[in-house]
Formats: structure tokens, sequence, C-alpha cells
């Protein structure tokens, strides 16, 4: 691995900490309600965007940022990574979606700064690894950016207070990236919610369980711009810390059939870990006992399983496991007094007489509701979103929804708030894991403001007022 590359990695690392220590430290008091206060970013929204200007960042999973150029009055005006193949892969992607040539910001690990930096750019979309979403976020903030994120968008709890205070003092949006609340069974929950069908909602489970052994021990090629995470920056990750690292794509979508930070808010949360096996067993397997890779201790636990109570008194179960041969699940369960929804497969029980319960799930009927309660947004965009966008759909919805707000002048469908909330896991879980479960209080980010915000949004969208007409694609 050069050495121009790793000192990037480190000096992003050295950023994300300074950054998030000034002014903002996890002890610091912070006892102003954000309510009603000049700053508040909830129920927030800037101007009505005639022609959104975009500049993406980290052109891995970043590039899915380009096809926003797909929307009427949308430009990608910028591309920046320091990688020329995935430079090359995105403005392929553009030439193929008939996007203009955007600029192109390389030649240096510092180059985003560049981006952020040109007032030809509105909104910055964060593609990059895990331990460059804050340094940009900020810097982007503080250059009058827009900023939206990909998960994880922070690690640590002083990094989730430097993203809320710098959104609340400049005015800029802070959204994190979580297309799994954009899934069809997830939104199809949501609606089902909203209608009481489930009736006082009491409880819910998400998880992220992904088997990613061959990814997170891959080499990342540079010619190429695949094979795995660059200079095993995951795995790294894995090694150093415990608890539950990749927590949004489970929990969001609970997070938003409970209203939480909207009528509820996070209380406290326990977390334990299991022992760690499968990432050194697999390292032996594959490249030897006696190699390197079978030598990395790992910290990671298998299975990390994490129970929050909220001030409501709601519980939510959240798991995260990597690390073992388990088909992919995010759970998706979301349980009340009338009923419950559980995905993968998708299962929907309802009581019909007060008393009788609901004892077996019905594949029938689990049909004709996921018909009949599909949420207006995947009525209006779903079959195209399938066909167009990536897992399943989700992702071009998230991007549809995000042109929207901006474009309409309305407020986002999550904030910098959800994002504090939902990444505050991070760190909390590890710090119980560590303890032996001891609970761990979650900040309230939104310092009160959770008690009189409106419930989520996500709303439809008016494909003729955008001027999109998704049958001409």
């Amino acid at each position: 691995m050069d050495t121009n590359r790793r000192d990037f990695l480190m000096g992003a690392l050295w950023m994300g900490a300074a950054a998030a220590t000034v002014g903002c430290t996890s002890g610091k008091a912070r006892t102003a309600c954000c309510a009603g206060a000049p700053g508040c970013m909830s129920g927030y929204a800037d101007k009505p965007f005639k022609e959104l200007r975009v500049g993406v960042v980290g052109l891995g999973r970043g590039s899915l940022g380009i096809d926003l150029g797909k929307f009427p009055n949308v430009k990608i005006t910028a591309i920046c990574d320091i990688t020329q193949s995935r430079i090359d892969r995105a403005l392929a992607r553009c030439a193929k979606n008939k996007i203009p040539t955007p600029r192109i910001f390389t030649g240096s690990p510092e180059a985003w700064k560049q981006m952020c930096e040109w007032d030809q750019v509105d909104l910055v979309y964060n593609g990059t690894p895990w331990q460059l979403h804050v340094p940009i976020a900020l810097y982007a903030m503080e250059h009058g950016k827009h900023v939206v994120v990909e998960v994880p968008s922070a690690l640590t709890l002083d990094d989730c207070w430097a993203l809320v205070e710098t959104s609340e003092r400049t005015r800029r949006h802070c959204m994190q990236l979580e297309n799994c609340c954009y899934g069809e069974t997830e939104m199809l929950a949501l609606n089902m919610c909203r209608q009481g069908l489930f009736g006082t909602l009491v409880h819910g489970e998400g998880a992220y369980i992904h088997d990613l052994r061959k990814s997170c021990y891959g080499k990342f090629d540079p010619a190429t711009g695949s094979g795995g995470y660059w200079d095993y920056w995951r795995l790294r990750y894995n090694r150093a810390h415990g608890g539950n690292q990749y927590p949004t794509h489970g929990l969001g979508p609970i997070c938003i059939d409970m209203d939480i930070n909207r009528g509820d808010n996070f209380d406290y949360l326990v977390s334990v870990d299991s022992i760690q096996a499968g990432f050194q067993e697999y390292g032996k397997g594959k490249f030897g006992a006696g190699s390197p890779e079978a030598g990395w201790k790992v910290k990671m636990g298998d299975m990390n399983t994490t129970i929050i109570k909220t001030k409501l008194g709601r519980t939510i179960m959240v798991q995260h496991n990597v690390t073992g041969p388990r088909p992919y699940s995010r759970i998706n369960l979301i349980s009340g007094t009338k009923g419950m929804l559980q995905d993968y497969p998708l299962r929907i029980a309802l009581e019909k007489v007060l008393g009788e319960g609901a004892h077996a799930f019905n594949e029938k009927e689990t049909a004709e509701l996921r018909e009949k309660y599909k949420h207006p947004l995947w009525k209006t965009a779903g079959e195209y979103a399938k066909i167009h966008g990536g897992h399943g759909g989700m992702d071009f919805l998230m991007l549809l929804r995000l042109a929207w707000c901006l474009q309409m002048g309305q407020p986002l469908d999550m904030n910098v708030y959800d994002l504090a909330a939902w990444c505050s896991l991070n760190e909390l879980t590890e710090k119980s894991a560590d303890s032996r479960g001891r609970s761990m209080d979650v900040p309230d980010f939104t310092r009160g403001a959770w008690k009189t915000q409106k419930p989520w949004g996500f709303e439809d969208v008016d494909l003729a007022k955008m001027g999109l007409n998704l049958q001409k694609g």
C-alpha cells in the first residue's frame, strides 16, 4: 500500500478527532433547549432550489449521488476522489445518464476541501470511508453547503454533537443517507403504523446481519477501484472497536415508526457482545494459520445485541453481525397492541377481535395487506425504482425525496438530530458491552424539541411538479 494513501487515511482519523473536540466534548453541559430557538433544525427548510448543484465526494458507494443528476433541475457540478479508476467510472456513469461532465477534484488527499469551497456547489454528497464523514460534513457546512452523509455518519458522541451544533449554527442541512428507511416493506410498516393498524406501538426490532468476511479481508485494487475495503479500513475499525458499529440500517425505520425525536426519544440502552470467532476462523482458513491475517485480533464480537428504552417506555432491539454465514436480514419488526409486522420473509398478523389474538401468520392475508397498504411513494414511483434504483429501489426513492424536498423548500425527511441519535449507538454500545452491559444514557440531541415536533413526514412526491416523467426514464 503506497505511503500517500496510508497517510491520507491516518490524516482523516486525526482530522475527525480534531474537528470533534473544538467546542464539542461529551462532557460539555448542553442544557439550552433547541425547541423554538433560532438555530433549531427540527422542521427547518431552506429556500427552494430552482436549480440544485451537487458535488459528490467518495466515488465508491458515493457514486450513487451522481444519479441525482437524472432529476430535472439538478446538476452534478463536481466529483471528487483520489482514485483515478473511480473517477473514470463516475464519468462513464455521467455519460450513460446524459449528465454533463462535472468538474473533477483530485490529486490531493484534501481535494474535497476545494470542492466544498467552490461556489458552484449547493449540496455535498459524502460517500467516503467512515473516518472522513465528519471532517467533510463539518467543512461543507462551514462553507455554506448542505450535506448528506453515508452511514454511519458519525462514530463518537463528540462527532454527533459537532454535527448538531455546526448544523444549528450554520443553518445547513446535515442528513444521514439511510436508504433502508425507503425500503418497500419498511414504508409499508410506516403506512400501517400511521393507519393505526398495529394499535399502540410497544416494541421494535432491527438489525444488520450480513456476511462481510470476504469483502472485509479482500484487498482493494487501486487500478480497478474494487475488490474490498481500501487498506482494510473497515476491518481495521472492527479490530479496534466492539459494540454495534453499523446500527442505522435496522434502527432507522423503527425510529420512524415510533416517531423518535418527534413525540418520543431514546432514554437509555444496554448492550452485550458475543465472542469473536468468525473473522479469526476465516483468516486462518483463507490465508493459513501462519499468515499475518490469521493473527489479527478483532475486538468486535460476532453478534452484538442492544436494547433501547424510550422515554415513553417502548423498547427497541438492534443486532449487528457481519462475521457469520447467515442469510441477510434487517429483521424489520414492529409490534403493537393490535398486531405486528416482521420481515425476512414478510409476515403480518393483526388481531381482528379484541382478545382473540393473532396466533399464526397467513400468507394470503399478508399479500393482501401488502398491496392494500403500500406506501403512496411506492405507488407513485416504486415499480420504476425497482428497475432503475439500487437495493430493490430504495436508493432511487431516497434520492427522489431528497431532490423533492430541496427543490420545494420543504424540511428533509431526516435531520441532524436523527443522524446523531442513531449514530450515538456506535460509542454507547461499545461502552456498555465493555462494562458487562451497564446501562448508558442516550443524549437528547434535540434538547427537548422532541416533545413538540410533528410526526415524521415521508410523504409522496408530485412528479409533474418536478417535471419528471418516469415513463420516459
